[in-house]
């Protein structure tokens, strides 16, 4: 098979090697999208402790079940399928609740063990048994079957804030994950949707999803934008879809009272700390929730989401690029030139 080697930071190679075979509880995948996260950008660029090269990286997977090892059941070989990323141990607390991403001992398909940008993957006997393989309708194209993953992401983080038809949403971020976002929001009937970014490419592309307020951060204060389009309140709902301590910061200074705040992206691991007023948080009664990756029953949801057109998956994918192109791919995706990029192994 074809696959793309992660050699150590910034050093990708495709070439051809053995294609993997099943063993006792596996299941192996003909990988046909597999999408580019921002993760896979910066373990291409700067590495990962938990990524130990060489290595196949890439978790965003849509593929069709090729092989069974011995032992597996539950599982048709034929079946158009998604691949969770989070494996956990199954013992620990949070694995008994099925938040296998919060496992104490947890670790993901595409980091710890090898991921989709390749043209054949196995998935492991610990993943197999968690139910980490969920099918799909043929009629969903792998490309869009690659977005079910980082949305059940997005799906993960607005759990905590409870969107309702009287909500003002503001999205800081209008790259990829932070339009999933405002779908989600759209999908939930939102009051009304504000987008923020600094970059103007980025507001063009959010400008496609229609969103009821644009705000160009590189212009304008936020915090004032968001007071005076709320009259003064605030907004009821606040995502922060970027890795930015300010951001963090004015998201709180935004916030309505009863507000719902989610620091969905992580913040740089040398400067990891912010500086906000507490007193906002206790008199106007602000939550900050936390996000990390997702589990299984959000994969479903994101992939009912999909499946039913409430979320339009096609309309998110902006760059297809065969595997051979891997390096040119991540470049894309790193430079904000679209919003999600997928990679086709058998383009």
């Amino acid at each position: 098979m074809k696959a793309a080697i992660y050699e150590g930071p910034g050093k990708m190679v495709v070439r051809e090697q053995e294609k993997p075979s099943c063993k006792k509880g596996e299941v192996l995948i003909r990988v046909h999208a597999c999408a580019i996260c921002g993760t896979d950008v910066r373990i291409y660029r700067h590495g990962q402790k938990n990524v130990v090269p060489p290595h196949i990286i890439g978790h965003e997977i849509g593929g069709i079940v090729e092989a069974l090892g011995p032992g597996v059941t539950g599982v048709e070989i034929g079946s158009h399928v998604v691949v969770v990323t989070s494996v956990g141990c199954g013992e620990c607390k949070f694995c008994r609740r099925g938040w296998h991403n919060l496992c104490v001992k947890g670790v993901a398909i595409g980091y710890y063990y090898e991921g989709g940008f390749a043209q054949y993957m196995t998935v492991p006997e610990p993943a197999v048994m968690q139910g980490n393989i969920i099918p799909f309708s043929p009629e969903l194209s792998f490309p869009e079957a690659s977005i079910v993953e980082p949305l059940s992401c997005c799906i993960n983080g607005q759990e905590y804030l409870a969107i309702s038809t009287e909500d003002i949403v503001v999205i800081f971020g209008c790259g990829p994950i932070g339009c999933m976002h405002a779908e989600l929001a759209k999908a939930k009937n939102a009051k009304k949707i504000i987008m923020v970014d600094v970059d103007k490419k980025r507001l063009e592309m959010a400008e496609k999803l229609s969103p009821d307020m644009i705000i160009d951060s590189s212009q304008h204060n936020p915090v004032e934008e968001i007071m005076s389009a709320t009259a003064g309140e605030g907004a009821d709902v606040i995502i922060v879809a970027c890795g930015v301590n300010s951001v963090q910061e004015q998201a709180v200074s935004s916030a309505a009272k009863k507000g719902r705040i989610s620091f969905f992206a992580g913040l740089p691991k040398d400067k990891p700390t912010i500086t906000f007023d507490s007193n906002l948080i206790h008199y106007r009664e602000i939550s900050v929730f936390g996000a990390f990756a997702s589990f299984a029953e959000q994969y479903r949801e994101a992939l009912d989401l999909i499946e039913k057109g409430r979320v339009d998956a096609a309309k998110l994918i902006t760059h297809k690029f065969p595997l051979d192109n891997i390096v040119e791919a991540i470049g894309t995706a790193a430079g904000g030139e679209g919003l999600k990029v997928v990679m086709q192994p058998w383009r």
